[in-house]
């Protein structure tokens, strides 16, 4: 199955794809992906311009289509690209919005591509939510109609959900399927609640093209961005074809190219595990990753694996140079030493095999936290380690998070206000007007300001739980985030510049900052690069020099056990110390709105986590710890 049109980048030989049923290609990063997939497209619509011929475009909505949108409008205005010979047909429409719903397809669709190139209105085909139920049968065959009579689909664009569908084709939707009227997968409306603020306000019904009518497109390319869609593409590519993973019944068009950026290509086998695809070349990391995983399917600690498990489990390259006694000891002691309890380094110890160094005794560190919980949540026993082994620690909410804050909790507050200096004003009266409806999202500064005092008074509680003078907590109110909605602006000079100088301010020997990008909501993503980019910045200055970055993983993910470099075990009672910290922050607990796909409150997924880590530790031949939390260093 090859491309047509364009010259994607050689995936590898057909020995390390052999596992993938899909051509499959992936990217270092997502704009160099999304700027190919534009040119293919610009491409084909020169080529048929030319003639006087019609390009028919199949267009998805998403994240994950944007930043191709923004390459062909560029295409446009600085290349000429005209759209006028353009018809396009959009994958679906929620059922039951208007056109000019905030988060109606029509909506979208305009405001990423079709109000900003010369494309003809008539030629614009997006299915109309509003149709009346009598009508909706005769509507779709319409719609299919329609795409028939002008030659069919040349180009179809799509996204893949975390369950694997494909337009709105949830699973079980089967190989002959056509646009239609369907009842959307509980999952696909719970990922669109942030959207919709909360899954109540999520449509439970859509008109989407049928995957048979996709199958008829003369060209697909799937695009996938981010490790939340990792295990859906891996499932999509190299399982079976079945109809519980609509993505995967594309493995029987001929014309099909899923595009990646490297995060959603991990799971796939070339990437996860290369020494089942032949002989690779492995680096350190690649190579204790092959252990660990050698360990958990023979199911025995590293210590006791022969040489026979490694020959047949296709590792027998690790041997050609070494033992397999001598392997294995390598990778319990590099296993062993990402152990200790001392996260700023052990002052008087032999730090030659310490994630950390002995010195400074006393070093100044800063916790980043992108949320005003994410410290305690993700680090809060090795934040508590930090602060009682006499170390000048600042942690640094990035974000106000006010936007995480229900309306009711804020009306629990005006209304406390109102109990307290009894007595009423117009003041109070607008505020519980504004809050009476939990569906809406308040973009009223007064609110906004109660959100986020409610959080940093949580804040301040935790910290000071675990012994940190209020003097070394910040709230940095990093710009970007404070639009009041849940769509934020794009990080500019300010929020570097209040990074930058903070930094500056503080002198770090250690950073620690969360480097998990599966937050739902997307600001962890914001907060990390906005710390790499300020690292690259400073660089230079001296006390840069003696500044470690340390990586945690937020609520929702946490290291692979082979890229730990630190990993800090917790006792049962700073289990408990780190539950009564993560307390402080009671907006957060019960109701948690942005908590991803799992139901669990913070502080339960997060004992899971530790205590789960700690049990690869053991399976892996270490000692049988309560907790864990681990760290991955960052070198810039």
């Amino acid at each position: 199955m090859n491309p047509t049109n364009i010259k994607y980048k050689n995936p590898g030989s057909s020995s390390t794809t052999r596992f993938e049923r899909i051509h499959t290609v992936i990217f270092d990063n997502k704009k160099t992906a999304e700027l190919i997939v534009a040119q293919e497209i610009k491409k084909l619509i020169e080529k048929n311009n030319k003639k006087n011929k019609k390009t028919v475009l199949g267009l998805a909505t998403g994240s994950s289509p944007k930043g191709v949108y923004k390459a062909l409008i560029d295409f446009h205005k600085n290349e000429n690209l005209s759209f006028k010979n353009v018809i396009t047909f959009n994958l679906d429409e929620y059922y039951g919005l208007e056109k000019n719903h905030t988060q109606s397809y029509h909506k979208f669709m305009n405001d990423n591509l079709f109000d900003h190139v010369d494309i003809n209105n008539k030629n614009i085909n997006i299915p109309d939510g509003k149709v009346d139920k009598k009508s909706i049968d005769n509507y779709c065959k319409d719609y299919e109609k329609k795409i028939k009579s002008i030659g069919g689909i040349d180009i179809q664009l799509l996204g893949i959900g975390a369950n694997g569908h494909i337009g709105f084709n949830e699973p079980g939707s089967n190989l002959n399927s056509i646009t239609r009227l369907v009842k959307l997968d509980y999952k696909t409306r719970k990922d669109a609640r942030l959207h919709f603020n909360g899954i109540k306000n999520v449509p439970s019904s859509a008109i989407t093209i049928g995957v048979k009518t996709i199958l008829s497109s003369k060209r697909i390319i799937l695009l996938a961005w981010g490790h939340g869609k990792s295990e859906s593409v891996k499932t999509a590519v190299e399982s079976r074809q079945n109809v519980k993973v609509p993505a995967s019944l594309l493995q029987s068009h001929n014309n099909t190219t899923f595009v990646l950026d490297k995060d959603s290509s991990t799971d796939l086998t070339r990437i996860s595990q290369p020494w089942q695809v032949g002989a690779q070349s492995m680096d350190g990391e690649m190579k204790t990753r092959a252990i660990h995983w050698l360990s958990s399917i023979t199911k025995k600690p590293i210590l006791r694996l022969t040489e026979k498990d490694y020959n047949q489990n296709n590792l027998s390259d690790l041997l050609v140079d070494k033992s397999h006694y001598e392997i294995n000891l390598e990778a319990f002691n590099k296993l062993q030493r990402t152990i200790t309890g001392w996260p700023g380094g052990k002052p008087n110890a032999d730090d030659t095999h310490r994630p950390e160094r002995k010195n400074p005794k006393k070093k100044r560190i800063i916790i980043f936290s992108p949320h005003p919980d994410d410290d305690v949540v993700s680090m809060g026993g090795t934040f508590d380690r930090l602060v009682n082994q006499g170390h000048e620690v600042h942690v640094a909410y990035q974000t106000s998070g006010n936007i995480a804050v229900s309306n009711e909790e804020v009306l629990k507050f005006v209304e406390l206000y109102e109990d307290f200096f009894d007595r009423t004003s117009n003041f109070i009266d607008e505020l519980k007007k504004l809050l009476s409806d939990e569906k809406k999202i308040i973009n009223d500064s007064r609110i906004r300001k109660l959100a986020s005092l409610i959080r940093e008074k949580e804040s301040l509680s935790a910290t000071r739980f675990i012994g940190l003078a209020d003097s070394n907590v910040h709230f940095l109110g990093l710009p970007f985030y404070e639009t009041g909605k849940i769509k934020k602006n794009n990080p500019g000079s300010k929020d570097l510049k209040i990074m930058c100088d903070f930094i500056k301010s503080i002198k770090p020997h250690q950073i620690y900052a969360a480097g998990d990008l599966a937050d739902p909501h997307g600001t962890h993503k914001v907060c990390i690069e906005l710390l790499f980019d300020s690292l690259k910045k400073l660089k230079k200055l001296d006390f840069m020099k003696e500044c470690w970055v340390w990586l945690y993983r937020g609520a929702w993910h946490e290291w692979d056990s082979h890229e730990i470099e630190m990993a800090v075990p917790l006792s049962p009672e700073q289990v408990l110390r780190k539950r009564r910290a993560i307390f402080y922050h009671q907006s957060q607990n019960n109701s948690v709105m942005f908590q991803g796909d799992d139901e669990r409150e913070f502080w339960q997924r997060v004992e899971d986590r530790n205590r789960d880590i700690a049990i690869i530790y053991n399976e892996l031949g270490t000692a049988n710890y309560q907790a864990m939390e681990t760290f991955k260093r960052y070198h810039f």
